[in-house]
């Protein structure tokens, strides 16, 4: 009976985490689609419905405590990394996050640039450490900092397994939960400029011989990535770094918005590139009353 009991937790609480998806959530500002939070108040908490929450946006706060005491998945560590860290302890005026950002063979989970270009690895309890070292090797090409994101039960593995990055972990503190910096990332002085120039944008590479050179190379269409890349072997390290830093900060990005924003959707309003009008939209329909 306690395995049974146990495997329809672990199912409610993956069908929870499943809310928190973009598509959803499109769904919902386009066409008033309420199906997929409605499912689960119907399949798990219908009987706290009045109790417990009374509103779309109690509802979801309600399942995201759950998520962050008991099924810590991805999107809780990049909502986390938003309010614990770009919030409270990185963020400047001008810091610019990012999802998803590709480097050599690798996805980093988040990036971040402010005055230092940071590059993020998510470890859940539910990951396996299969491909980290590649992972961190592509990241340390390219940004000075690079930090491994993980549970505080995985401190010594991760602690062990790599010695340039930097360690996170979520902590238990009290009654909630904490991203805390337990290992500054070694700062990575070096650059790898054909890495960098597979990473961004043509525009922006194209930016930063510009910026640098004063022109871009005379030559033609075809030859003109390979001519770029000649001229930015030739930048400086710090000097590469700051522009590149400059370059991705002209993204248009809502990082700046995110602070007005409920605080568990600010990692799904991130990657939907969610602005200020179609927020308010979204605020205003999950404030209405749950009818079931």
């Amino acid at each position: 009976k306690t395995m049974s009991m146990k495997t329809t937790h672990k199912v409610r609480l993956r069908s929870y985490a499943g809310i928190f998806s973009g598509n959803s959530f499109a769904q919902l500002l386009k066409h008033d689609d309420w199906d997929f939070i409605n499912r689960q108040i119907i399949d798990y908490d219908i009987e706290k419905l009045g109790k417990r929450f009374e509103t779309y946006s109690d509802y979801l706060s309600y399942i995201y405590r759950i998520l962050l005491k008991d099924y810590r998945c991805e999107y809780i560590y990049k909502n986390e990394i938003i309010n614990e860290l770009l919030l409270k302890q990185y963020g400047t005026r001008d810091t610019v996050v990012i999802n998803e950002f590709k480097v050599g063979n690798s996805v980093a989970d988040m990036v971040m640039f402010n005055g230092v270009s940071k590059a993020f690895e998510i470890k859940t309890e539910l990951d396996s450490e299969k491909r980290l070292h590649g992972q961190l090797a592509d990241y340390q090409r390219i940004f000075q900092e690079s930090y491994i994101v993980t549970h505080e039960s995985l401190i010594d593995k991760y602690a062990k397994l790599c010695d340039n990055s930097g360690i996170i972990a979520i902590q238990k503190k009290g009654r909630t939960y904490k991203l805390t910096e337990v290992r500054k990332a070694v700062l990575q002085t070096e650059i790898d400029s054909a890495v960098l120039m597979r990473s961004i944008r043509t525009y922006e590479y194209k930016n930063i011989i510009i910026n640098y050179f004063g022109t871009l190379p005379n030559v033609n269409g075809f030859e003109m990535y390979d001519a770029c890349a000649v001229l930015m072997k030739q930048i400086p390290f710090t000097i590469l770094h700051r522009l590149f830093i400059e370059e991705l900060k002209k993204r248009k990005s809502n990082t700046k918005e995110l602070k007005s924003f409920n605080k568990e959707l600010r990692q799904l309003c991130l990657s939907m590139k969610i602005q200020p009008n179609v927020y308010s939209l979204l605020d205003e329909k999950l404030s209405r009353n749950i009818i079931i």
